[in-house]
């Protein structure tokens, strides 16, 4: 039976939906073209990066449904990075570990995913059409952001999906983020953050070992990045490239807290969470659209190059402009 389409989407759906549909017909007619056809057509896999509480994963829900109804009738996954965290004793221990670095003192940054998981899942997805997979469904990992106080742990069950599929949706906050130099990991530190003082970083104890680390870290995401076919961005104005995440995802808390009989962080607990995420922003966002630089004076774009949709959002989550990149 086909899912009914929502009566009211926000504004930003429309130009997520236009911009699948026109990579998925793309990435058939490539398809197509191979042994007359005759080539099993894998997913259309599309990152989809937005900072905390800009509403990506509301977004990325209401898209697969959009997507699912008719006329399109699409059979649309959904996995999220969140969904890919360590369960709550392997954050524990990681912090544990790595007593120095306050960037691994709970979920959040890169190297408190199990990678081993997210390429298993991901390849998986990326492969399910295939004959050899036999209509053989494939179960999503899942995450419990309110266990523990608000620290999280994994849930015993997620979402299950069947073959065929035509769109992955692989939603996350530093989905298509890369590491960088040393050279610029320098640079970058010493410089202001804006909207967020000039010292925020050495303010909030983050030093430059803590976020080499991470960059260390990031290299493992970098294979997943490359089953990426298309990319959305959902990114908030260069004027408060930061200040509004604080507000965001307070706003997302609360809401999440009223449905969970009021587990979950404290306002205070959610100011220092999301502090652990801006050096995400500040060392390795542009990745998303400028790629990495694979060797001194070699620099190699994304595989969504040209592929990509930017949606910058402003204070209320409103759209304010639509760019392809």
């Amino acid at each position: 039976m086909a899912t009914e389409a929502p009566s009211d989407v926000p504004e930003a759906i429309p130009r997520m939906e236009s911009h699948i549909l026109s990579e998925l017909a793309a990435h058939r007619a490539k398809y197509s073209d191979r042994n007359n056809g005759s080539t099993a057509v894998p997913p259309l896999v599309v990152g989809v990066q937005g900072p905390q509480g800009s509403g990506k994963t509301f977004l990325t829900s209401i898209l697969r449904d959009v997507q699912k109804a008719p006329p399109h009738n699409l059979s649309v996954a959904v996995l999220s990075l969140d969904d890919l965290y360590l369960p709550h004793d392997g954050l524990v221990n990681l912090a544990a570990a790595h007593p120095d670095n306050a960037l691994l003192k709970g979920r959040g940054q890169p190297g408190t995913h199990d990678v081993p998981l997210g390429t298993e899942v991901l390849n998986k997805l990326k492969r399910i059409n295939d004959p050899d997979a036999a209509g053989v469904a494939l179960e999503l990992p899942s995450f419990d952001k309110s266990a523990f106080d608000g620290e999280g742990d994994r849930a015993p069950h997620g979402a299950v999906d069947r073959p065929p599929i035509d769109v992955v949706l692989f939603e996350g906050w530093c989905v298509g983020f890369y590491p960088i130099s040393r050279e610029q990991l320098e640079r970058r530190y010493v410089q202001p953050v804006k909207g967020l003082g000039d010292d925020f970083l050495q303010r909030k104890g983050y030093r430059l070992e803590d976020i080499a680390d991470v960059n260390e870290r990031l290299k493992n995401y970098v294979s997943w990045w490359n089953l990426f076919d298309a990319f959305i961005q959902i990114k908030p104005p260069d004027e408060h490239p930061y200040t509004y995440i604080y507000k965001w995802r307070l706003q997302q808390e609360h809401h999440m807290k009223a449905e969970k009989g009021g587990r979950g962080m404290t306002d205070e607990q959610v100011e220092k969470f999301v502090d652990r995420y801006i050096p995400g922003y500040v060392f390795f966002g542009d990745g998303v659209v400028d790629g990495y630089e694979e060797a001194p004076g070699k620099r190699s774009l994304p595989p969504w190059s040209g592929h990509g949709l930017q949606i910058r959002i402003g204070e209320n989550r409103e759209v304010v402009d639509v760019s392809k990149f």
